[in-house]
């Protein structure tokens, strides 16, 4: 049991992690102009706060995680809501290769510092994307570490430029970048700091 099966009980009860999800929904659909005839998937969906708010303006989506604890409580809202133009998979999309077909736009949020191979998942995305499919990245800015705090072995945020070469570098173009969302988070008994989110769009060629 990772940190995620763990905290996905609990997770849509957090109100600061709905509001990031309906700010940077609102920030996808400026940069990106979505309709009802585009396929999408959800990279690390979690329990699909994103992409709840994202199903009415698009055909199908397919959210994928590889936590067991995140996609249960997906599974279970997906019932209830009977959001049916939305289908949830647990897979590891760094380790495995998917067979969920071809998609005009992936989105990933809070995702991607969690990655060990940044590019294998941004190869792997290019490979699943249709030609002129977008790929939405929302995550944090470079920070110090403190964001996790000790024995986080994953990423420290992203320079965007950075990042930015690495989608060129890997067949995209029309790569556009800003802020999206301020995290407010404790890392300390008596301190808390502010976080910066971007989100970075880019086209497959």
């Amino acid at each position: 049991m990772n940190e995620f099966d763990i905290k996905a009980a609990e997770w849509d009860k957090q109100q600061m992690h709905r509001e990031r999800a309906e700010t940077v929904a609102g920030a996808i659909l400026r940069q990106v102009h979505l309709d009802r005839t585009m396929t999408a998937m959800e990279f690390g969906a979690g329990t699909g706060l994103l992409s709840f708010i994202l199903k009415d303006h698009l055909k199908e989506i397919t959210l994928i995680d590889n936590s067991d604890g995140m996609v249960q409580v997906l599974n279970e809202k997906l019932i209830t809501t009977k959001a049916d133009n939305l289908k949830a998979v647990k897979a590891d999309l760094e380790h495995e290769d998917l067979s969920e077909g071809s998609f005009d736009l992936i989105y990933t949020l809070m995702v991607l510092h969690h990655v060990g191979n940044v590019e294998t998942v941004i190869k792997k995305s290019h490979c699943m994307l249709n030609p002129g499919g977008y790929l939405a990245i929302a995550d944090l800015y470079s920070e110090d570490g403190s964001f996790h705090g000790d024995g986080f072995h994953g990423h420290r945020g992203f320079d965007p430029v950075s990042l930015a070469a690495m989608l060129e570098k890997n067949g995209f173009t029309g790569i556009t970048h800003n802020k999206v969302y301020v995290i407010d988070k404790k890392i300390s008994e008596n301190s808390s700091k502010n976080f910066d989110i971007f989100l970075m769009t880019a086209k497959r060629i």
